[in-house]
């Protein structure tokens, strides 16, 4: 993960993202790398807009809000009803008895 967020500084400083670069700052922060870890994370990336990336990432959480609010909302009805049925049900069996 500490290579991603080395690719983010970089893409936040508007620096080049290169396996040099994301060592310097891995090797700042006294982390070893491992150059096949940077060389395929730069590989990745290459096709990749970060900017895209990071606005689509920022928008799933907003876009899934209002789902789980429905998802949170389901079960409390369906509690409430529950209880509702489990009155009515205590109250008949109380008129049986004094009925």
């Amino acid at each position: 993960m500490e290579y991603v967020y080395a690719a983010l500084v970089l893409h936040e400083a508007k620096k080049e993202i290169t396996e040099e670069n994301v060592s310097s700052i891995l090797s700042a922060v006294g982390i070893d790398v491992d150059a096949s870890r940077a060389k395929s994370l730069i590989a990745a990336l290459a096709d990749v807009n970060i900017e895209e990336a990071l606005a689509a990432a920022l928008a799933a959480p907003a876009a899934a809000a209002p789902a789980a609010a429905a998802a949170e909302a389901a079960p409390a009805a369906e509690e409430e009803e529950e209880e509702e049925e489990d009155v009515d049900e205590a109250n008949m069996g109380l008129g049986a008895l004094f009925g």
